[in-house]
Protein backbone atom coordinates (compact mmCIF):
# COMPACT_ATOMS: atom_id res chain seq x y z
CA UNK A 1 0.00 0.00 0.00
CA UNK A 2 1.67 3.38 -0.89
CA UNK A 3 0.56 6.73 -0.22
CA UNK A 4 1.70 10.06 -1.91
CA UNK A 5 1.29 13.43 0.93
CA UNK A 6 0.62 16.50 -1.32
CA UNK A 7 0.92 19.71 -0.45
CA UNK A 8 2.37 19.60 2.48
CA UNK A 9 4.49 21.77 4.98
CA UNK A 10 6.33 18.65 6.18
CA UNK A 11 9.66 19.50 8.47
CA UNK A 12 12.51 17.14 7.94
CA UNK A 13 15.14 19.09 10.25
CA UNK A 14 15.86 22.30 11.46
CA UNK A 15 14.99 25.11 8.72
CA UNK A 16 14.01 22.26 5.72
CA UNK A 17 10.72 21.75 4.73
CA UNK A 18 9.59 19.41 2.19
CA UNK A 19 6.34 19.68 0.09
CA UNK A 20 5.33 15.97 -0.22
CA UNK A 21 6.32 12.91 0.73
CA UNK A 22 5.41 9.21 -0.40
CA UNK A 23 5.25 6.28 2.25
CA UNK A 24 4.94 2.50 1.36
CA UNK A 25 3.94 -0.20 3.77
CA UNK A 26 4.01 2.01 6.73
CA UNK A 27 7.66 3.39 5.76
CA UNK A 28 8.34 6.42 4.58
CA UNK A 29 10.17 5.78 1.10
CA UNK A 30 10.93 9.35 -0.60
CA UNK A 31 10.32 12.99 -0.10
CA UNK A 32 10.62 16.23 -2.21
CA UNK A 33 8.33 18.49 -4.14
CA UNK A 34 5.14 17.41 -6.09
CA UNK A 35 6.28 17.19 -9.33
CA UNK A 36 9.29 15.35 -8.12
CA UNK A 37 7.05 13.03 -6.41
CA UNK A 38 4.19 12.67 -8.79
CA UNK A 39 5.71 10.21 -11.06
CA UNK A 40 5.07 7.70 -8.60
CA UNK A 41 2.39 5.23 -8.48
CA UNK A 42 0.27 5.49 -5.48
CA UNK A 43 -2.67 3.93 -4.66
CA UNK A 44 -4.04 6.95 -2.77
CA UNK A 45 -3.19 11.10 -2.73
CA UNK A 46 -3.75 12.82 0.14
CA UNK A 47 -3.97 16.67 -0.58
CA UNK A 48 -3.03 18.40 2.92
CA UNK A 49 -3.78 21.78 1.87
CA UNK A 50 -0.78 23.17 2.89
CA UNK A 51 -1.19 22.34 6.49
CA UNK A 52 1.96 21.30 8.54
CA UNK A 53 3.25 18.02 9.48
CA UNK A 54 5.70 16.74 11.95
CA UNK A 55 7.12 13.75 13.04
CA UNK A 56 4.98 12.00 15.64
CA UNK A 57 5.98 13.43 19.13
CA UNK A 58 7.41 11.25 21.83
CA UNK A 59 6.27 11.61 25.60
CA UNK A 60 9.82 10.36 26.83
CA UNK A 61 8.20 9.89 30.71
CA UNK A 62 4.49 9.74 31.81
CA UNK A 63 2.60 7.32 33.36
CA UNK A 64 -0.51 6.14 30.91
CA UNK A 65 -2.18 3.70 33.22
CA UNK A 66 -2.03 6.00 36.03
CA UNK A 67 -3.81 8.88 33.01
CA UNK A 68 -6.58 6.26 32.25
CA UNK A 69 -6.84 6.31 36.38
CA UNK A 70 -6.99 9.80 36.85
CA UNK A 71 -9.79 9.80 34.20
CA UNK A 72 -12.41 7.84 36.13
CA UNK A 73 -11.73 9.20 40.26
CA UNK A 74 -12.09 12.73 42.27
CA UNK A 75 -9.98 15.21 40.05
CA UNK A 76 -8.78 17.71 42.37
CA UNK A 77 -6.57 19.97 39.93
CA UNK A 78 -8.99 22.99 40.19
CA UNK A 79 -8.90 23.13 43.84
CA UNK A 80 -7.90 26.78 44.70
CA UNK A 81 -8.63 25.97 48.57
CA UNK A 82 -8.61 23.33 51.16
CA UNK A 83 -12.52 24.40 51.36
CA UNK A 84 -13.01 23.31 47.76
CA UNK A 85 -10.79 20.29 48.09
CA UNK A 86 -12.99 19.03 50.80
CA UNK A 87 -16.33 20.11 48.77
CA UNK A 88 -15.09 18.26 45.39
CA UNK A 89 -14.72 15.27 47.89
CA UNK A 90 -17.95 15.57 48.78
CA UNK A 91 -19.54 16.27 45.31
CA UNK A 92 -18.02 13.40 44.02
CA UNK A 93 -19.42 10.92 46.91
CA UNK A 94 -22.87 12.73 46.06
CA UNK A 95 -22.13 11.43 42.73
CA UNK A 96 -21.15 8.29 43.58
CA UNK A 97 -22.97 6.78 46.18
CA UNK A 98 -21.79 3.32 46.72
CA UNK A 99 -17.95 4.42 46.28
CA UNK A 100 -16.19 2.06 48.99
CA UNK A 101 -12.76 3.95 48.61
CA UNK A 102 -12.74 7.31 47.54
CA UNK A 103 -9.63 8.60 45.81
CA UNK A 104 -8.32 11.71 44.65
CA UNK A 105 -5.48 13.12 42.71
CA UNK A 106 -4.36 16.68 42.32
CA UNK A 107 -4.44 18.86 45.07
CA UNK A 108 -1.37 21.60 44.96
CA UNK A 109 -1.42 23.59 48.47
CA UNK A 110 0.78 26.24 46.05
CA UNK A 111 -2.09 26.64 44.02
CA UNK A 112 -4.59 27.84 46.54
CA UNK A 113 -5.71 31.30 46.59
CA UNK A 114 -8.19 31.05 49.92
CA UNK A 115 -7.37 30.33 53.14
CA UNK A 116 -4.33 28.38 54.50
CA UNK A 117 -1.65 27.28 51.62
CA UNK A 118 -0.80 24.26 53.17
CA UNK A 119 -0.78 20.86 53.01
CA UNK A 120 -4.42 19.23 53.50
CA UNK A 121 -4.52 16.26 56.27
CA UNK A 122 -6.77 14.03 57.95
CA UNK A 123 -8.61 16.27 59.95
CA UNK A 124 -9.85 18.18 56.73
CA UNK A 125 -10.97 14.96 54.45
CA UNK A 126 -12.91 13.77 58.00
CA UNK A 127 -14.72 16.76 56.59
CA UNK A 128 -15.97 14.41 53.53
CA UNK A 129 -16.37 11.24 55.67
CA UNK A 130 -15.51 9.29 58.48
CA UNK A 131 -16.72 6.12 56.96
CA UNK A 132 -15.23 5.66 54.63
CA UNK A 133 -11.46 5.73 53.62
CA UNK A 134 -10.33 8.48 51.42
CA UNK A 135 -6.71 8.81 49.88
CA UNK A 136 -5.82 11.86 48.16
CA UNK A 137 -2.68 12.07 46.08
CA UNK A 138 -0.89 15.47 46.56
CA UNK A 139 -0.16 16.63 42.24
CA UNK A 140 3.40 15.51 42.34
CA UNK A 141 2.13 11.75 43.64
CA UNK A 142 5.03 12.33 46.41
CA UNK A 143 2.57 12.96 48.73
CA UNK A 144 -0.91 11.55 49.54
CA UNK A 145 -2.93 11.96 52.49
CA UNK A 146 -5.54 9.66 53.90
CA UNK A 147 -8.41 10.50 56.45
CA UNK A 148 -8.61 8.75 60.04
CA UNK A 149 -10.71 5.77 58.97
CA UNK A 150 -7.88 5.06 56.25
CA UNK A 151 -5.40 4.92 59.04
CA UNK A 152 -7.47 2.92 61.12
CA UNK A 153 -8.20 0.19 58.62
CA UNK A 154 -4.22 0.16 58.39
CA UNK A 155 -3.02 0.33 61.91
CA UNK A 156 -1.19 3.22 61.27
CA UNK A 157 0.05 5.17 64.76
CA UNK A 158 2.41 7.27 65.95
CA UNK A 159 4.80 3.99 66.08
CA UNK A 160 4.44 3.30 62.64
CA UNK A 161 8.16 3.77 60.38
CA UNK A 162 8.83 3.97 56.59
CA UNK A 163 12.15 3.75 55.18
CA UNK A 164 12.61 5.77 52.65
CA UNK A 165 9.56 7.80 53.48
CA UNK A 166 7.81 9.81 56.14
CA UNK A 167 4.79 9.32 58.51
CA UNK A 168 3.95 12.66 59.42
CA UNK A 169 2.93 14.04 63.22
CA UNK A 170 0.47 16.44 64.01
CA UNK A 171 0.68 18.60 67.07
CA UNK A 172 -0.81 15.69 69.01
CA UNK A 173 1.90 13.86 68.10
CA UNK A 174 -0.25 11.38 65.97
CA UNK A 175 -0.45 10.89 62.24
CA UNK A 176 -1.81 13.85 60.60
CA UNK A 177 -2.47 11.66 57.59
CA UNK A 178 -0.03 13.06 54.79
CA UNK A 179 2.49 10.21 54.04
CA UNK A 180 4.92 11.59 51.82
CA UNK A 181 7.91 9.40 49.08
CA UNK A 182 8.14 5.56 50.48
CA UNK A 183 5.42 5.91 52.82
CA UNK A 184 2.71 6.51 50.02
CA UNK A 185 2.53 3.21 49.51
CA UNK A 186 1.73 2.10 52.77
CA UNK A 187 -1.63 4.61 52.58
CA UNK A 188 -2.39 3.86 49.12
CA UNK A 189 -2.60 -0.19 50.19
CA UNK A 190 -6.32 0.77 51.46
CA UNK A 191 -7.32 1.23 47.87
CA UNK A 192 -8.34 -1.96 46.87
CA UNK A 193 -6.06 -3.88 43.84
CA UNK A 194 -6.95 -3.04 40.32
CA UNK A 195 -8.03 -5.90 38.11
CA UNK A 196 -6.16 -6.92 35.02
CA UNK A 197 -9.09 -5.75 33.43
CA UNK A 198 -9.36 -2.17 34.89
CA UNK A 199 -6.03 -2.07 34.06
CA UNK A 200 -6.35 -2.49 30.69
CA UNK A 201 -9.44 0.03 30.57
CA UNK A 202 -7.00 2.62 32.34
CA UNK A 203 -4.43 1.97 29.39
CA UNK A 204 -6.79 2.03 26.84
CA UNK A 205 -8.63 4.86 28.16
CA UNK A 206 -4.86 6.97 28.41
CA UNK A 207 -4.06 5.91 24.85
CA UNK A 208 -7.17 7.33 23.12
CA UNK A 209 -6.49 10.57 24.88
CA UNK A 210 -2.61 10.41 24.39
CA UNK A 211 -2.59 9.95 20.25
CA UNK A 212 -5.76 12.69 19.82
CA UNK A 213 -3.02 15.24 20.92
CA UNK A 214 -0.50 13.58 18.42
CA UNK A 215 1.62 11.42 20.79
CA UNK A 216 2.37 8.70 18.72
CA UNK A 217 5.05 7.14 21.18
CA UNK A 218 5.24 7.01 25.05
CA UNK A 219 8.04 5.75 27.47
CA UNK A 220 5.92 5.36 30.15
CA UNK A 221 6.51 4.10 33.79
CA UNK A 222 3.35 1.77 34.78
CA UNK A 223 5.08 -0.79 36.24
CA UNK A 224 5.56 -0.76 39.91
CA UNK A 225 7.45 -3.22 42.09
CA UNK A 226 3.84 -4.43 44.00
CA UNK A 227 1.65 -6.66 41.51
CA UNK A 228 4.57 -6.12 38.85
CA UNK A 229 3.08 -9.26 36.77
CA UNK A 230 -0.23 -8.52 36.62
CA UNK A 231 0.14 -5.17 35.32
CA UNK A 232 2.97 -6.68 32.51
CA UNK A 233 -0.01 -9.15 31.78
CA UNK A 234 -2.11 -6.50 31.35
CA UNK A 235 -0.05 -4.95 29.01
CA UNK A 236 0.83 -7.79 26.99
CA UNK A 237 -2.26 -8.68 26.28
CA UNK A 238 -3.06 -4.86 24.86
CA UNK A 239 -0.09 -5.80 22.41
CA UNK A 240 -1.05 -9.44 21.71
CA UNK A 241 -4.57 -8.67 20.76
CA UNK A 242 -3.11 -5.59 18.44
CA UNK A 243 -4.71 -2.99 20.26
CA UNK A 244 -1.73 -0.92 20.75
CA UNK A 245 -1.86 2.43 18.38
CA UNK A 246 1.25 4.30 19.22
CA UNK A 247 4.96 2.84 20.18
CA UNK A 248 5.13 1.94 23.85
CA UNK A 249 8.54 1.42 25.62
CA UNK A 250 8.73 0.32 29.34
CA UNK A 251 10.15 2.92 32.15
CA UNK A 252 9.69 -0.09 35.00
CA UNK A 253 10.11 1.05 38.70
CA UNK A 254 11.75 -1.71 41.09
CA UNK A 255 13.43 -0.06 44.58
CA UNK A 256 14.18 -3.30 45.86
CA UNK A 257 16.54 -5.45 44.29
CA UNK A 258 15.13 -8.90 44.99
CA UNK A 259 12.00 -7.85 43.28
CA UNK A 260 14.27 -6.16 40.26
CA UNK A 261 15.60 -9.73 40.18
CA UNK A 262 12.27 -11.24 40.31
CA UNK A 263 11.33 -9.56 36.96
CA UNK A 264 14.74 -10.43 35.27
CA UNK A 265 13.94 -13.84 35.91
CA UNK A 266 10.41 -13.52 34.29
CA UNK A 267 9.18 -10.46 32.43
CA UNK A 268 12.69 -9.94 30.97
CA UNK A 269 13.28 -13.09 29.44
CA UNK A 270 9.98 -13.88 28.44
CA UNK A 271 7.89 -10.55 26.89
CA UNK A 272 6.80 -10.25 23.53
CA UNK A 273 8.53 -7.42 23.08
CA UNK A 274 9.58 -6.51 19.21
CA UNK A 275 11.92 -3.58 19.67
CA UNK A 276 9.56 -1.33 17.52
CA UNK A 277 6.16 -1.39 18.48
CA UNK A 278 6.40 -2.42 22.17
CA UNK A 279 9.69 -2.04 24.01
CA UNK A 280 11.35 -3.44 26.90
CA UNK A 281 12.42 0.22 28.14
CA UNK A 282 14.43 1.14 31.25
CA UNK A 283 14.67 0.41 34.91
CA UNK A 284 13.11 3.31 36.29
CA UNK A 285 14.42 4.52 39.91
CA UNK A 286 13.50 7.93 42.78
CA UNK A 287 16.09 9.23 44.45
CA UNK A 288 14.44 11.62 45.95
CA UNK A 289 10.81 13.52 45.65
CA UNK A 290 9.23 16.76 44.39
CA UNK A 291 10.09 20.78 45.04
CA UNK A 292 6.82 21.31 45.53
CA UNK A 293 6.08 19.03 48.64
CA UNK A 294 10.07 19.73 49.62
CA UNK A 295 10.79 16.15 49.46
CA UNK A 296 13.29 16.86 46.89
CA UNK A 297 16.74 16.60 48.31
CA UNK A 298 18.73 19.07 48.75
CA UNK A 299 23.17 19.75 49.71
CA UNK A 300 21.90 22.36 52.06
CA UNK A 301 18.42 23.46 53.74
CA UNK A 302 15.18 24.61 52.27
CA UNK A 303 15.42 28.52 51.20
CA UNK A 304 12.13 28.75 53.13
CA UNK A 305 12.39 25.64 55.44
CA UNK A 306 16.36 25.90 56.57
CA UNK A 307 15.56 22.47 59.01
CA UNK A 308 13.98 20.57 55.48
CA UNK A 309 16.80 19.08 53.45
CA UNK A 310 14.31 16.79 51.52
CA UNK A 311 13.73 13.06 51.36
CA UNK A 312 16.09 10.55 50.15
CA UNK A 313 14.10 7.78 48.94
CA UNK A 314 16.79 5.19 47.65
CA UNK A 315 20.41 5.71 49.87
CA UNK A 316 23.18 5.77 48.18
CA UNK A 317 24.23 2.36 48.16
CA UNK A 318 20.91 0.42 47.30
CA UNK A 319 20.69 2.56 44.42
CA UNK A 320 24.38 1.73 43.27
CA UNK A 321 23.67 -1.77 43.43
CA UNK A 322 20.38 -1.34 41.35
CA UNK A 323 22.12 0.69 38.85
CA UNK A 324 25.33 -2.15 38.48
CA UNK A 325 22.76 -5.02 38.19
CA UNK A 326 20.65 -2.81 35.50
CA UNK A 327 23.91 -2.22 33.68
CA UNK A 328 25.36 -5.99 33.36
CA UNK A 329 22.28 -7.04 32.24
CA UNK A 330 22.63 -3.95 29.66
CA UNK A 331 19.46 -2.03 30.66
CA UNK A 332 18.92 1.30 30.65
CA UNK A 333 18.36 3.38 33.98
CA UNK A 334 16.50 6.30 34.46
CA UNK A 335 16.68 8.26 37.86
CA UNK A 336 14.02 10.48 39.29
CA UNK A 337 16.15 13.29 40.64
CA UNK A 338 14.94 17.03 41.30
CA UNK A 339 17.16 18.26 44.36
CA UNK A 340 20.59 19.20 44.29
CA UNK A 341 22.10 16.48 46.49
CA UNK A 342 19.72 14.19 44.55
CA UNK A 343 21.36 14.75 41.19
CA UNK A 344 25.01 14.57 42.95
CA UNK A 345 24.32 11.00 43.58
CA UNK A 346 23.16 10.46 40.40
CA UNK A 347 26.16 11.79 38.82
CA UNK A 348 28.22 9.72 41.03
CA UNK A 349 26.46 6.76 39.99
CA UNK A 350 26.38 7.02 36.72
CA UNK A 351 30.59 7.94 36.29
CA UNK A 352 31.42 4.58 38.63
CA UNK A 353 29.10 2.70 35.73
CA UNK A 354 30.20 5.00 32.14
CA UNK A 355 33.36 3.54 30.51
CA UNK A 356 35.49 6.56 28.87
CA UNK A 357 32.45 8.67 29.22
CA UNK A 358 30.69 6.54 26.62
CA UNK A 359 27.13 6.17 27.37
CA UNK A 360 26.08 3.26 25.40
CA UNK A 361 22.75 2.23 27.11
CA UNK A 362 21.45 5.82 27.20
CA UNK A 363 21.63 5.92 31.05
CA UNK A 364 19.70 9.48 32.61
CA UNK A 365 18.34 11.60 34.96
CA UNK A 366 14.64 12.03 35.09
CA UNK A 367 13.07 15.84 35.81
CA UNK A 368 17.16 17.10 36.50
CA UNK A 369 15.35 20.42 38.13
CA UNK A 370 17.91 22.30 40.49
CA UNK A 371 21.10 22.28 39.43
CA UNK A 372 24.70 24.06 39.82
CA UNK A 373 26.45 24.69 36.46
CA UNK A 374 28.96 22.55 37.31
CA UNK A 375 26.52 19.58 37.29
CA UNK A 376 25.24 20.88 34.37
CA UNK A 377 28.37 20.59 32.61
CA UNK A 378 29.56 16.61 33.98
CA UNK A 379 25.87 15.49 32.56
CA UNK A 380 26.66 16.67 29.28
CA UNK A 381 30.21 15.44 29.75
CA UNK A 382 28.95 12.08 30.74
CA UNK A 383 26.58 11.70 27.88
CA UNK A 384 23.78 11.34 30.51
CA UNK A 385 20.26 11.54 28.48
CA UNK A 386 18.24 14.07 30.85
CA UNK A 387 13.95 13.91 30.43
CA UNK A 388 12.84 17.41 31.14
CA UNK A 389 9.38 18.63 32.16
CA UNK A 390 9.06 22.56 30.99
CA UNK A 391 4.85 22.27 31.44
CA UNK A 392 6.44 22.07 35.41
CA UNK A 393 6.88 25.80 35.12
CA UNK A 394 3.60 26.46 35.42
CA UNK A 395 3.40 25.95 38.87
CA UNK A 396 6.90 25.91 40.41
CA UNK A 397 7.27 29.57 38.80
CA UNK A 398 6.29 30.79 42.22
CA UNK A 399 7.77 28.60 44.38
CA UNK A 400 11.59 28.23 43.11
CA UNK A 401 13.12 31.34 44.56
CA UNK A 402 11.40 30.87 47.86
CA UNK A 403 12.93 26.80 47.92
CA UNK A 404 16.13 27.44 46.37
CA UNK A 405 17.45 31.09 46.78
CA UNK A 406 18.76 33.76 44.24
CA UNK A 407 21.94 31.60 43.03
CA UNK A 408 20.64 28.13 42.97
CA UNK A 409 17.71 29.15 40.80
CA UNK A 410 19.97 30.89 38.08
CA UNK A 411 21.27 27.65 36.98
CA UNK A 412 17.68 25.66 37.28
CA UNK A 413 15.07 24.64 35.11
CA UNK A 414 18.15 24.90 32.54
CA UNK A 415 16.55 22.82 29.96
CA UNK A 416 18.17 25.44 27.51
CA UNK A 417 21.79 25.45 28.16
CA UNK A 418 22.32 21.99 29.06
CA UNK A 419 20.25 21.02 25.02
CA UNK A 420 23.09 24.03 23.60
CA UNK A 421 25.89 21.92 25.48
CA UNK A 422 25.24 18.99 23.30
CA UNK A 423 23.49 16.65 26.15
CA UNK A 424 20.98 14.35 24.84
CA UNK A 425 17.57 16.10 26.11
CA UNK A 426 14.15 15.28 25.83
CA UNK A 427 10.38 16.86 26.74
CA UNK A 428 8.16 15.02 28.26
CA UNK A 429 4.94 16.13 30.99
CA UNK A 430 5.47 13.36 33.65
CA UNK A 431 1.63 12.66 32.98
CA UNK A 432 -0.84 12.62 35.24
CA UNK A 433 0.98 15.42 37.11
CA UNK A 434 0.07 17.59 33.83
CA UNK A 435 -2.10 16.84 30.96
CA UNK A 436 0.18 14.97 27.98
CA UNK A 437 -0.28 17.72 25.42
CA UNK A 438 2.81 18.46 23.71
CA UNK A 439 1.91 21.46 22.62
CA UNK A 440 1.18 23.03 26.05
CA UNK A 441 4.41 21.97 27.04
CA UNK A 442 6.40 23.11 23.68
CA UNK A 443 4.25 26.39 24.39
CA UNK A 444 6.10 26.75 27.95
CA UNK A 445 9.87 25.27 26.52
CA UNK A 446 9.53 27.97 23.88
CA UNK A 447 8.30 31.10 26.73
CA UNK A 448 9.05 29.85 29.65
CA UNK A 449 5.87 31.68 30.48
CA UNK A 450 2.18 30.71 32.04
CA UNK A 451 -0.99 30.24 30.23
CA UNK A 452 -1.82 34.17 31.08
CA UNK A 453 1.58 34.89 29.64
CA UNK A 454 3.31 36.05 32.64
CA UNK A 455 6.13 36.18 33.60
CA UNK A 456 6.21 39.16 30.50
CA UNK A 457 9.45 38.31 28.55
CA UNK A 458 9.66 34.47 30.34
CA UNK A 459 11.06 33.33 33.11
CA UNK A 460 14.88 33.45 32.62
CA UNK A 461 14.48 34.26 29.02
CA UNK A 462 17.65 33.20 28.07
CA UNK A 463 16.65 29.54 28.61
CA UNK A 464 13.43 29.82 26.31
CA UNK A 465 14.11 26.88 23.25
CA UNK A 466 13.14 27.61 19.88
CA UNK A 467 10.49 26.27 18.24
CA UNK A 468 12.53 23.76 16.22
CA UNK A 469 15.54 22.34 19.10
CA UNK A 470 12.01 21.71 21.39
CA UNK A 471 10.08 19.99 18.37
CA UNK A 472 13.04 17.62 18.21
CA UNK A 473 13.70 17.25 21.95
CA UNK A 474 10.12 16.03 21.17
CA UNK A 475 10.92 13.43 18.45
CA UNK A 476 14.65 12.43 17.45
CA UNK A 477 15.90 13.22 20.81
CA UNK A 478 13.17 11.31 22.78
CA UNK A 479 13.92 8.82 20.23
CA UNK A 480 17.80 8.47 20.90
CA UNK A 481 16.68 8.23 24.64
CA UNK A 482 15.23 4.51 23.71
CA UNK A 483 17.77 3.62 21.51
CA UNK A 484 15.81 4.46 18.29
CA UNK A 485 16.57 6.97 16.67
CA UNK A 486 17.74 5.10 13.82
CA UNK A 487 14.43 4.47 12.46
CA UNK A 488 11.78 6.95 14.03
CA UNK A 489 11.83 10.26 15.30
CA UNK A 490 12.52 12.41 11.73
CA UNK A 491 10.29 12.35 8.62
CA UNK A 492 13.36 10.86 6.38
CA UNK A 493 13.38 8.16 3.72
CA UNK A 494 13.71 4.72 5.77
CA UNK A 495 12.01 6.17 8.97
CA UNK A 496 8.54 4.40 9.71
CA UNK A 497 5.66 6.78 8.94
CA UNK A 498 4.87 8.23 12.25
CA UNK A 499 3.35 11.72 12.22
CA UNK A 500 1.33 13.98 13.33
CA UNK A 501 -0.91 16.88 11.13
CA UNK A 502 -1.76 20.21 12.92
CA UNK A 503 -4.58 22.68 12.32
CA UNK A 504 -2.15 26.01 12.15
CA UNK A 505 1.71 26.21 11.28
CA UNK A 506 3.73 25.72 14.67
CA UNK A 507 6.68 27.29 12.90
CA UNK A 508 5.07 30.69 11.86
CA UNK A 509 2.18 31.87 14.53
CA UNK A 510 2.89 33.99 17.50
CA UNK A 511 4.81 31.49 19.84
CA UNK A 512 1.90 32.38 22.34
CA UNK A 513 -0.69 30.50 20.57
CA UNK A 514 1.36 27.59 20.15
CA UNK A 515 -0.78 25.93 23.72
CA UNK A 516 -3.64 26.26 21.23
CA UNK A 517 -2.99 23.55 18.04
CA UNK A 518 -5.00 21.25 17.61
CA UNK A 519 -4.32 17.63 16.34
CA UNK A 520 -6.13 17.21 12.99
CA UNK A 521 -4.95 13.52 12.02
CA UNK A 522 -2.07 11.29 14.22
CA UNK A 523 -0.36 8.13 12.25
CA UNK A 524 1.48 5.30 13.07
CA UNK A 525 3.23 3.32 11.03
CA UNK A 526 1.36 4.71 7.92
CA UNK A 527 -2.18 3.95 9.89
CA UNK A 528 -3.88 6.89 11.00
CA UNK A 529 -5.15 6.44 14.63
CA UNK A 530 -6.99 9.29 15.58
CA UNK A 531 -8.83 12.12 13.07
CA UNK A 532 -9.95 15.26 14.05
Amino acid sequence: MKKLYINGKIYVDKEHFEESMLISNGIIVALGTNEELMKYEADEVVDLLGKTMLPGLNDSHLHLTMMGDYMNICNLTSAKSIDEVVGLGKKFLAEHPDTKVLIGKGWNQNSFQEGERRFINRHDLDRISTDIPIVFDRVCIHVSVGNTKALEILNIDETTKIKGGEIQLGADGKPNGIFNEGAVKLIQSVIPSKSAEDISRDFIRAMDYAVSVGLTSVQSCDVMSKDFEKVFNAIDNIVKENKLKLRYSHQFNFQDIEDFKAYLRSEHLYGVYDEKMYSKGALKLFKDGSLGARTALMSTGYNDAPHETGVDALDDDKLYELCKLAHENNIRVLIHAIGDKAIQSVIDVYEKLIDDKNNILRHGIVHNQITTKAQLEKIAELGLTVMYQPIFLLSDIAIINDRVGDELEKTSYAFNSLYQMGAPVSLSTDAPVEDCNPFENIYVAVNRMRFDFTPKGGYFKEECMSVSDAIDAYTIKSAYLEGQEDFKGRLKPGFVADMVILDRDIFTIDKTEIKDIKVVETIVGGNTVYKS
